[in-house]
């Protein structure tokens, strides 16, 4: 198939397929004599890889790193796409329960209690962001386990950790450097405790920093990031990424 019926049939447009050949993501099988791009059917499931991938909330960088890996097949890549699915239905459906229990109440003239209208408006709410119900309760039994003094001090450890990101790019340090690596780690680690190392509250808190610009979230921690930082740091876990 050409660039543009591949872009009908799929689709995504022929600029995003011309920016995955331009990043390495998805190259053309061959090109015809005349430089026209031709995809075949590896092409395509690769697209699926890409497409499964991004859907459940990687960044184009971390969809590279997977593609690279023999751990993400398509059968794999589609498993953790229904998984992500079946999240989201979840959710919807426990919305669903408490919007419909609320409606035939209401129905019926009853009166709904405070607490139930403010508990529904939370479902509600959560629904729309990032976290699913189900990832919000992990994430609070997760604080739960940890207590709050261990919360305050990975806040301490994130602060010291920007800041050890900051030197090293000020001082032009390679951000694929021994050095940087050791705090590429680190910052896996602390996403780790934070995620309980659940892939889709991970998937999640990275669709997040995306939508919301990760100035955006640090900054409504408490904290700075100096302009670039954040690139800077995201070539430092693909490079420990591609170590693992």
């Amino acid at each position: 198939m050409k660039v543009g019926e591949l872009a009908r049939r799929t689709g995504l447009s022929v600029r995003a397929l011309h920016h995955y050949d331009a990043i390495g993501l998805l190259s053309p099988a061959r090109r015809t004599a005349a430089g026209h791009r031709l995809y075949g059917r590896d092409e395509v499931e690769r697209l699926q890889r890409i497409a499964s991938l991004r859907r459940i909330g990687l960044s184009l960088e971390e969809v590279g790193v997977c593609l690279e890996s023999d751990e993400y097949t398509l059968e794999r890549v589609l498993e953790l796409q229904i998984q992500r699915l079946d999240d989201e239905l979840r959710a919807q459906e426990r919305l669903r329960a408490l919007l419909s229990a609320l409606r035939n109440r209401l129905r019926q003239g009853g009166r709904v209690a405070l607490d139930e209208l403010t508990r529904t408006i939370e479902v509600t709410m959560e629904y729309g962001k990032y976290y699913t119900p189900d990832q919000l309760q992990k994430l609070e039994q997760r604080r739960r386990e940890v207590g709050q003094e261990r919360m305050e001090q990975v806040q301490v450890e994130w602060q010291e950790l920007f800041a050890a990101y900051a030197s090293a790019m000020e001082r032009g340090l390679d951000p694929e450097s021994d050095e940087v690596k050791v705090l590429a780690k680190k910052s896996a680690e602390l996403i780790g405790e934070f995620t309980g190392s659940d892939s889709g509250i991970a998937a999640s808190l990275g669709s997040m920093y995306r939508t919301e610009g990760p100035e955006n979230v640090i900054e409504s921690h408490g904290m700075h990031m100096a302009p670039g930082l954040w690139e800077y740091m995201g070539r430092a876990r693909a490079a420990l990424q591609q170590e693992e």
